[in-house]
């Protein structure tokens, strides 16, 4: 995935997770839902240790 995957890409591999989450909760759930490599290494390294919501997720995996 060279681009930054979309936050519908992102639940379509994060679903059923709990906010809020820890980040090795959504690796968990990324790397059970089948998630590519670098979207579950985009997740790993993130920056953030827990997040609130799905959005806070996409924000943290684009960067912004």
């Amino acid at each position: 995935m060279s681009d930054d995957p979309t936050p519908v890409e992102l639940q379509k591999y994060l679903g059923g997770v709990d906010y809020p989450a820890s980040r090795e909760d959504l690796v968990a759930a990324a790397r059970r839902g089948g998630a590519p490599d670098d979207l579950v290494a985009a997740l790993e390294n993130s920056g953030s240790d827990s997040f609130d919501s799905p959005t806070d997720v996409s924000q943290a995996v684009a960067g912004g």
